[in-house]
């Protein structure tokens, strides 16, 4: 791939292409000008010649030219000129002997005609004219031809152009290095910006605070929010690993106690009783890590991230069927009741799973000894899904819903992780919806609102 232009070069391109775009403008105009007022000099000066030989013609017939005709033919701006006069009867009267032949015959004028020739290899400019007179006896329309080489008059405009092109070029070429440079003057807080980014590191995210250009406000703005999200999710990071570190030590701690308490088991039957505590002790550590795992993957995942569709009512159908086996295992009646035509959803679902299983397991867990039924409710509204787990259980106070909702809080010492509640709420955001937790009289649920759009 091919480097982009740097910003200095793109500004100084911007600014000097609609100038070069001008001067070429300027320049055309000047040669045309030039042009012009050449063509007229020029053709003024074949004129004068023509009306000085035509005058001398009609006083001497043709026999001499006067000192100031003949200056004229010798010099007259800038060249000499050539002549050839004949007759009304064709006769030739005087001037070289034969005149350049205009390149189209119907195009000359009765009277006075200017026209490009070529006569002995070399562009000529003529003039043609008749005029009514009389001389040695012959009366009637005399044709005069005066033609001068365009070398002069091509030398006469590129004197006159050649020192515009000169000006224009100069302009042009200073305005480049003052452009060139100024814009590299310009560009300065930009270089300091970026000193102040290259300071940046892990350990200060800290906004730039700096004057900027207004152009680039937006740009500053939007990274020192970036910043200020990267500080935050770093921050929580860190607490997440600092309180997974001391929500894990206890487990570990239990699971190796238990170990070595099987280790040094007199009996077979304090092996096998020590081996019980040991393997649910395991399960319970395993069930933490995995929660921890579950909740860091769901808030590592974006409302933004592309995600796959699928469908919710079979994955829903899947998780009631079994979570009604223990359920009745357990003595709890369960109910489930999910909407037809559920739209699909877009995210993960594995995660998703994961949380409704972690709600219907928390109604399970913490229910207490009144708990006598759960109940799984999924539906539908115009622009989201509903998908709602609750219990008849000992439910949670008011006051005490923010500590359920906390990662690893628990309103009651419990075999639980303290993490159900967290990851629901964590998958939630990440399908961009949100969770609601409700408490009433003799009834607690939580429901997770999942948009559809």
């Amino acid at each position: 791939m091919s480097a982009a232009l740097s910003l200095r070069a793109r500004l100084t391109a911007v600014i000097l292409s609609p100038l070069l775009v001008l001067a070429g403008i300027v320049g055309v105009w000047a040669y045309n000008d030039a042009q012009s007022r050449a063509a007229e000099r020029f053709d003024l000066s074949l004129l004068s010649t023509a009306l000085s030989i035509s005058r001398d013609i009609a006083v001497t017939g043709g026999d001499a030219l006067s000192q100031t005709t003949r200056d004229l033919l010798r010099d007259t701006s800038g060249g000499a000129v050539f002549y050839h006069v004949y007759a009304p009867d064709g006769v030739f009267v005087t001037g070289y002997a034969t005149p350049p032949v205009p390149p189209d015959l119907s195009d000359i004028a009765s009277e006075q005609t200017y026209y490009d020739a070529v006569y002995q290899g070399q562009t000529v400019r003529a003039l043609r004219f008749t005029q009514s007179m009389s001389a040695d006896n012959i009366s009637g329309l005399f044709t005069f031809t005066v033609w001068q080489n365009t070398g002069l008059r091509d030398g006469f405009v590129q004197g006159r152009t050649n020192p515009t092109f000169l000006v224009i070029a100069i302009l042009v070429g200073a305005l480049a290095v003052v452009v060139w440079f100024g814009v590299r003057f310009g560009l300065t807080p930009l270089r300091d910006l970026e000193t102040a980014i290259e300071r940046r590191s892990p350990d200060d995210l800290s906004p730039i605070k700096r004057r900027i250009p207004m152009e680039v406000g937006g740009i500053v703005g939007r990274l020192n929010a970036l910043l200020g999200e990267l500080d935050e999710t770093i921050d929580a990071k860190d607490r997440f690993i600092s309180n997974a570190a001391h929500q894990l030590r206890n487990p570990i701690a239990g699971v190796l106690s238990l170990a070595e308490a099987v280790q040094s088991a007199s009996t077979l039957k304090d092996v096998r009783t020590r081996s019980t505590d040991l393997v649910d002790a395991a399960r319970q550590t395993s069930g933490l890590a995995n929660n921890l795992l579950a909740l860091e993957r769901a808030r590592a995942t974006s409302p933004r991230d592309e995600k796959a569709r699928f469908e919710l009512e079979p994955l829903l159908s899947t998780i009631a069927d079994g979570f009604a086996v223990r359920a009745r295992e357990q003595g709890i009646a369960f109910q489930s009741t999910i909407a037809d035509s559920l739209p699909k959803l877009s995210g993960d679902k594995v995660m998703l799973e994961q949380a409704v299983l972690n709600l219907l397991n928390n109604a399970l867990l913490h229910g207490g000894a009144r708990l006598t039924q759960i109940e799984l409710n999924c539906s539908k509204t115009a622009d989201s899904v509903v998908i709602a787990v609750a219990d008849d259980g000992k439910g949670i106070a008011e006051d005490d819903i923010g500590t359920a909702m906390a990662h690893f809080g628990q309103v009651e010492p419990s075999m639980g992780s303290g993490l159900g509640l967290p990851i629901a709420m964590a998958v939630a955001e990440a399908f961009g919806g949100t969770v609601i937790p409700k408490s009433g009289e003799g009834q607690f649920s939580i429901s997770m609102i999942l948009p559809t759009r």
